[in-house]
């Protein structure tokens, strides 16, 4: 295990690597020292083949998501490393690999996360004498961003707009002369340098077009884009090595140039107070406070975006303005559309729950509740001709099919996590209501088939028994042997008797174990 271990932190040098043990996450040596040392936990030691025990701490792995919030907040990088098998059908030592890398940027734990705003990573391809390429995303939500800009006053402006937590870059950026030290004390953002080939033109391209699944980039609108195009390539091929899974839940990227928003310096937005007060640094007595009456998430984090983005365009204005004008002139459908929204959870970020396989059953309520109220929001919006509010209800797709699945297959009322069960109705799937039914119904299925088949042959000491080699079996003494039917097959030859199965017994043992 040590050896495993030891490999694997070879694989994954710049990160604290949580290595699953059971129900803990153990770091050794370095890596313990800091974790220990940063999130107070008390060190052990464990015997590793060494003079001296190995130094160790380790946290429950179901608490596992606090603890790393707490890390990568202090800008460290965390390796999850995984039981991929089940311990009690692995031969020798249990399968592990790295499933996901943890950093301030893709930090997944929504229940640290700022529901209002967005945690966005930064990814910048500076170039000394032109363009330079600036992609960032959200993996929480989806969002993914890319733009072009000359000169560091620009750059270090949308660094500001966007206040990632992360920032990846090119060994240009850290040379530049952006005042790095500003955005890491100030700012409190993390900067990490990736190597060269993350920010080749060609493979660059090549990410973007297989994930998207274009032939060429002219069908993102980055045709004559070759840095912006070539960061947001380095940044989804960063997100793959860390995310390790597909990014389903990054379906589109939105190709803007800066000069569509007012330039805002650093200085003015916190003159401005626009979103965090000069002082306190807190939401309360800011603009965003003022105007904050948003009734889900996600429209939480839209007007913080149209706060730190104010709009150039005098027509993108208008259009805004008009659905604005129409809502309130329109009080009765507006309040029923706010009343509609009330029960609608943070859909962007359960979605990417779900597309990352780690949704829990009530997440799926969630869900269902939510996507309940499309309908009659979109009711309600058909009283709107023209502008945005008809484009807005015309882009809201029918979940009804959806929705009914979800009534149908999942409890009201299910457990917190899955590997709890109970959270699929009976009467969904036939499969599942017959191996609920063998857990409890299981050892009178048996003695049902023990006594069938005690009748049927004759063997009045026929028994079911079970070992952990042999699953379910017949055991049957040799003063009963030429007794023994033509569907019996044999299993083991004892001293005094003989072991056979079935193939109804085969059947009954599948289903039970």
């Amino acid at each position: 295990m040590m050896q495993h271990y030891l490999q694997t932190k070879r694989e994954y040098p710049g990160c604290i690597l949580f290595y699953r043990l059971g129900d803990f996450y153990e770091m050794f040596f370095e890596d313990a020292e800091i974790v220990s040392r940063e999130l107070e936990l008390t060190l052990t030691g464990k015997s590793c083949g060494l003079p001296e025990r190995a130094p160790m701490c380790g946290v429950p792995y179901h608490a596992v998501d606090s603890y790393l919030t707490r890390l990568v907040e202090k800008g460290y990088r965390a390796a999850i490393c995984e039981q991929v098998e089940d311990p009690r059908t692995a031969k020798g030592m249990v399968k592990r690999e790295v499933v996901r890398i943890v950093t301030p940027g893709t930090n997944l734990d929504m229940e640290s996360i700022d529901e209002g705003k967005n945690n966005f990573i930064f990814c910048i391809l500076y170039g000394q004498q032109g363009k330079s390429g600036i992609s960032v995303a959200d993996v929480t939500t989806g969002e993914f961003f890319m733009t072009e800009s000359e000169g560091d006053r620009k750059i270090y402006d949308e660094i500001i707009r966007y206040s990632p937590s992360e920032i990846i870059c090119n060994e240009g950026f850290m040379l530049s002369g952006i005042d790095l030290r500003d955005l890491q004390d100030r700012m409190g953002i993390v900067i990490n340098t990736l190597g060269h080939h993350y920010f080749d033109e060609g493979p660059a391209a090549e990410v973007l077009k297989k994930h998207f699944r274009v032939s060429s980039l002219i069908a993102l609108g980055m045709e004559d884009k070759r840095a912006g195009s070539t960061a947001a390539g380095a940044l989804l091929r960063y997100l793959y090595d860390t995310q390790k899974n597909s990014l389903s839940n990054i379906t589109g990227i939105s190709v803007y140039a800066s000069g569509k928003y007012m330039l805002l310096d650093s200085s003015t937005r916190r003159n401005l107070e626009l979103t965090e007060t000069m002082r306190e640094k807190k939401k309360r007595g800011s603009l965003m406070w003022v105007l904050d009456r948003t009734c889900t998430a996600m429209g939480a984090r839209r007007l913080h975006q149209m706060i730190e983005q104010p709009l150039i365009d005098a027509e993108l204005i208008r259009e805004r303005l008009d659905a604005v004008e129409s809502l309130c002139q329109n009080t009765v459908d507006r309040d029923e559309i706010r009343e509609y929204l009330q029960p609608v959870y943070d859909l962007e970020r359960l979605m990417t729950r779900v597309s990352y396989g780690s949704a829990n059953p009530r997440d799926l309520i969630a869900l269902r509740r939510s996507l309940k109220m499309f309908a009659p929001i979109r009711q309600v919006l058909s009283d709107f001709e023209g502008g945005l509010l008809e484009k807005l209800r015309d882009d809201m797709e029918d979940f009804d099919f959806l929705v009914d699945l979800l009534e149908r297959s999942i409890e009201d009322e299910p457990p917190i996590q899955v590997r709890e069960g109970g959270m699929i109705k009976a009467g969904f799937d036939e499969d599942i209501d017959r191996l609920r039914e063998a857990k409890t119904q299981g050892r009178q299925w048996l003695m049902n088939l023990e006594a069938e088949d005690q009748e049927r042959t004759g063997i009045r000491n026929l028994k079911i028994k079970y070992n952990k080699v042999f699953g379910y079996y017949f055991e049957v003494t040799n003063s009963f042997k030429n007794l023994v039917p033509k569907d019996y097959q044999r299993k083991q030859t004892l001293v005094g008797a003989e072991r056979y199965t079935s193939d109804k017994l085969k059947s009954l043992e599948d289903t039970i174990l």
